[in-house]
């Protein structure tokens, strides 16, 4: 992978550190030693969201927003970190309408300590506000400095192409990444109709669920037990041909790069079309260091062949 890759005006790392584990499955101390980590291999592009996570038991959403601006702050390195969050699936801030959108980021710079956000997601579109309210709200964020660059992750295809058609025609802020569901198990959710509007507009890919919740990470084998949260949405593509199919190619792979699963499959997806920087995150600093390995992990053109052939 390249030492970095450009999203609009921001030189990111060309892997994303996932902060949805932070304040679920990595309490505080282990979330600052995987930040530690990563910011000591090189990484710079942290990924969170608002409703981080409002799902644990206790957690009220924000969680992960705060420890990554409690991090920040007590290493002191604002400068050399790109934040990135989502604005519109917090429990108390859901949708995207204007006013909703204005206290949202409000409230993330107050849990992140800082004065800005450099990459500001949609995480789910919002069907009932027109396009052109929450474009122009976002405008206002950029031009007020609360905000670099903005992006969007889920939205139908109508909806994202409208917006990016207003943002050019008014001149407004325009999304400049989109952040899609995609993985070697999982690439009709982004390559076809999707990845085809995101290089017509110049959009760069930042991949989630890279892993396909742990399921490339080739732990989850017929008869293993896994201790995850996630076992139960990752064990089901065991039970496809194509997640076996997938999984075996993999094994091949690694065996010939000398590396671990998960390092082979965030490089396939690395190497994609779009791709700037895959998401991943880990509850340990023994999970990190394979994905930390894929940033050195080049595969040949027939390693990548057979790792797409399998996954079709």
């Amino acid at each position: 992978m390249a030492d970095t890759r450009k999203i609009g005006d921001l030189d990111v790392h060309p892997l994303s550190l996932g902060g949805n584990v932070f304040g679920w499955t990595a309490d505080r101390d282990h979330s600052f030693e995987i930040l530690d980590a990563y910011a000591a291999a090189g990484g710079d592009f942290v990924d969170t969201a608002d409703s981080y996570m409002a799902s644990a038991p206790g957690n009220v959403g924000g969680e992960s927003e705060t420890i990554i601006g409690d991090w920040m702050a007590e290493r002191r390195n604002r400068d050399d970190i790109v934040v990135a969050t989502k604005v519109g699936r917090h429990p108390g801030r859901r949708g995207l309408a204007p006013a909703n959108i204005r206290a949202a980021a409000d409230d993330s710079l107050r849990r992140l300590r800082t004065d800005r956000i450099d990459l500001y997601y949609t995480h789910f579109d919002d069907p009932s506000v027109p396009v052109e309210d929450i474009m122009g709200t976002l405008d206002e964020l950029v031009r007020a400095g609360k905000v670099r660059e903005i992006a969007v992750s889920n939205i139908d295809l109508d909806r994202l192409e409208a917006s990016l058609e207003f943002s050019e025609r008014e001149g407004t802020a325009r999304y400049v990444a989109i952040q899609p569901h995609y993985n070697l198990v999982s690439r009709d959710t982004y390559e076809g109709p999707r990845r085809d509007l995101a290089e017509r507009y110049g959009l760069a890919c930042v991949p989630y669920y890279g892993l396909a919740s742990g399921f490339l990470t080739g732990k989850y084998r017929p008869g293993a037990e896994v201790d995850s949260p996630r076992a139960g949405r990752a064990g089901e593509y065991l039970k496809t041909e194509r997640g076996r199919r997938v999984l075996a190619a993999l094994d091949l792979v690694a065996e010939e790069q000398g590396a671990p699963v998960a390092t082979v499959a965030l490089a396939w997806l690395a190497a994609q079309p779009t791709v700037a920087a895959p998401i991943a995150s880990a509850r340990t600093l023994e999970q990190l260091q394979p994905i930390l390995q894929a940033l050195r992990t080049t595969l040949t053109e027939a390693q990548l062949a057979a790792l797409t052939d399998a996954s079709a």
